[in-house]
């Protein structure tokens, strides 16, 4: 199961839980955690993983106050950005690298432009956490410290646009009509996006 909270303006952070072994991860702890630890304790989970799609403050501001109550959780980030996070990062994940809450497969997948270590998180095959490399209907910015045009267009064109239509996408920001879409509804303007940048290469 995924829970989406909106975090100050336009900020997503996200539980991802089982209802098998209550298990529980949270997805980029934003400015204000407190709506995701109030939902972990209403719910009687267990927090196992704290993932940080990318190193930027606003995406992870918040990982001490999680730490705090759940001092085991370990912290999951890419080795190029974890190293910029002010915690400690317990496990640092690669392309292609799983993890499971036994009955919940994550898969890694390593999707730099935005960041140079920005990962996105497919869940079981049906839904992927974009963080800032895919809004509804738009891209994370690559004019910022450790943006990278190229490295956007190969991270959009070569690992997210292949997959199935039926992924459902949640991004890092409410930037787009929706909170969150189905990839194969988002891949006219993907494709749009694409040519654009293009361009610029």
């Amino acid at each position: 199961m995924i829970k989406q909270f909106k975090i100050g303006f336009d900020n997503f952070s996200y539980i991802i839980y089982s209802i098998v072994t209550k298990e529980a991860v949270i997805v980029d702890p934003s400015y204000d955690a407190s709506k995701a630890l109030n939902f972990i304790k209403q719910n009687n989970l267990k927090l196992k993983y704290i993932i940080i799609t990318h190193h930027h403050f606003d995406h992870s501001k918040d990982i001490a106050s999680v730490k705090k109550v759940f001092s085991s959780a370990k912290v999951i980030a890419s080795e190029l950005d974890g190293k910029k996070l002010n915690e400690k990062v317990d496990i640092f994940v690669t392309d292609g690298q799983k993890l499971s809450l036994r009955d919940i497969v994550f898969q890694f997948i390593l999707t730099p432009g935005h960041t140079p270590g920005g990962i996105c998180i497919l869940v079981d095959n049906k839904a992927i956490i974009t963080g800032d490399t895919l809004f509804i209907g738009d891209c994370g910015r690559t004019d910022l410290q450790g943006g990278n045009i190229n490295q956007m267009f190969k991270s959009l064109q070569e690992k997210i646009k292949p997959l199935p239509d039926h992924v459902i996408v949640y991004p890092g920001h409410d930037y787009g009509e929706k909170p969150f879409d189905t990839l194969g509804n988002i891949k006219p303007s993907l494709s749009i996006i694409l040519k654009e940048m293009k361009k610029h290469l």
